[in-house]
């Protein structure tokens, strides 16, 4: 199973230069030295992912979507605050064209270089200054090609299409600065032919029909990694409801059964996030619910903001709400506290693991125990969870080893400090990102115990450890 997560800092700088009831504060006198942004977030897992030089707030997508002809068009709006002086920037934008930028509101050049598409404003932007980028693009979207963790975004289906993926989606359908260390809210307008269903994360809103199609609108309020963000059109069952005061949107294809195991599982979404509730704090988002995809393309279920995305293959002979469990922990781990780093994939992965185990037992099924006895028996130890490697982010060591680490940690400092540790570390680091660091001092501090050489053993030695 590949599950997946994120993140991106959503920082809103504020220009200084403010002024006592009296006195006018001095301003610098040094010219603005403008740069070009880097073409990549600097992560050492995946160097290009992302660029630099800015951080986004907001993206605002209307789009237009054609099943018949496969063909994408519409606007961004991406509002961001500059982090440097810049001279250029770069969004992340795979197979599509840029027919027109602006810049507040003034035309700007572009080009594509690759999968990025390059803009030069028509005059420097000052570090921390907020910025408007209008794209008006389009074409005909498909997928990253990935050998090693699986393709990745824009899917095309007989009846719609779909993008969805990890580490990489979000770059193949609009501009995007695609690391989840620059989270920024998400708006999404999708107008599809009448009869087709859209669905996105968040909250949905008014559906407007005319001449023949449909306009789907969906908010994320919240900050979101860019590779959680999720469209999926096609013929759909949409049961809507709310839960806890909130909007409760589950989709199940129509090719599958209205009452069969895929419905039936996303059906407890409700049920397990209250649990997991519980264990982790108050659930972090404004938005429940689930989709699923029927196609053969989707063997994994994704986290995507909100609203997870299960492939039908969990649901082929009975429910399974052991999936939906690990999906719905990522709404805390793995998306309100998204990554810093690709490296620190553990901290989704380990602990949606963990919290199926708390399910079961929760269930009567199984303890945590005997699922980490049934994990720890046999298993190689061969690759560091705290530093599995580019190509293993979704192996064994990240999630069966994760979920290791995160029990013998339990049982080391004790359920008391165990389980205020799972509460505090999302409340802590909500809307925003962590790092293995961040965590292990926070441990230390919820514990008052030294921890460092546990986790060095724990997280990145490769040989067996003693059960605690």
């Amino acid at each position: 199973m590949r599950v997946v997560i994120a993140a991106v800092t959503v920082a809103v700088l504020a220009l200084s230069g403010c002024s006592d009831d009296k006195k006018e504060q001095p301003r610098s006198s040094a010219a603005p030295s403008f740069a070009p942004g880097s073409d990549g977030a600097g992560d050492p897992y995946f160097p290009t992912y992302g660029n630099g030089g800015y951080d986004v707030a907001g993206y605002d997508l209307k789009l237009k979507y054609d099943p018949a002809s496969g063909k994408l068009e519409g606007s961004a709006t991406i509002r961001a605050t500059a982090t440097q002086d810049l001279s250029r920037f770069d969004f992340d934008l795979a197979h599509l064209t840029a027919s027109k930028v602006t810049v507040d509101g003034q035309a700007a050049t572009s080009k594509a270089e690759k999968n990025e598409l390059v803009i030069t404003p028509a005059a420097g932007i000052a570090k921390g200054k907020a910025f408007t980028t209008v794209v008006e693009y389009g074409g005909e979207p498909h997928a990253l090609a990935n050998e090693a963790l699986g393709d990745g975004g824009w899917m095309r289906t007989k009846d719609g299409g779909f993008a969805l993926g990890q580490p990489e989606s979000a770059s193949t359908w609009f501009p995007v600065n695609d690391h989840p260390k620059d989270k920024a809210t998400f708006a999404l307008a999708m107008t599809v032919p009448d009869g087709v269903e859209a669905i996105s994360n968040g909250v949905p809103g008014e559906r407007a029909t005319a001449d023949g199609w449909t306009t789907w609108r969906w908010t994320e309020s919240k900050p979101m990694a860019s590779y959680l963000a999720t469209v999926v059109i096609g013929q759909y069952r949409i049961t809507s409801s709310t839960h806890d005061g909130k909007p409760m949107i589950i989709a199940i294809p129509e090719s599958l059964p209205a009452d069969g195991p895929a419905a039936r599982s996303l059906a407890q979404t409700g049920e397990i996030t209250d649990f997991l509730a519980t264990q982790f704090g108050p659930y972090p988002f404004d938005a429940y619910g689930g989709v699923v995809i029927d196609d053969a393309r989707v063997g994994y279920a994704l986290e995507t903001q909100s609203r997870p995305v299960y492939g039908s293959v969990f649901f082929r002979t009975r429910p399974n709400p052991v999936v939906v469990a690990h999906e719905l922990a990522h709404q805390w781990y793995g998306d309100s506290v998204a990554l810093e780093r690709w490296q620190d994939i553990w901290l989704n992965e380990g602990f949606a693991t963990y919290a199926e185990w708390l399910w079961q037992e929760h269930k009567g099924e199984q303890t945590a125990q005997q699922a980490f006895d049934r994990a720890y028996k046999g298993f190689d130890w061969r690759v560091p969870t705290g530093d599995p490697g580019a190509d293993r982010i979704f192996g064994e060591a990240v999630y069966q080893r994760g979920a290791m680490v995160v029990h013998a940690l339990r049982k080391t400092i004790g359920d008391d400090a165990f389980f205020k540790l799972l509460k505090e570390f999302p409340a802590e680091h909500r809307d925003g990102n962590a790092t293995t660091g961040d965590f292990i001092n926070l441990a230390e501090k919820v514990s008052g115990k030294d921890l460092a050489d546990f986790f060095q053993r724990w997280l990145f030695s490769t040989t067996p450890q003693p059960k605690p």
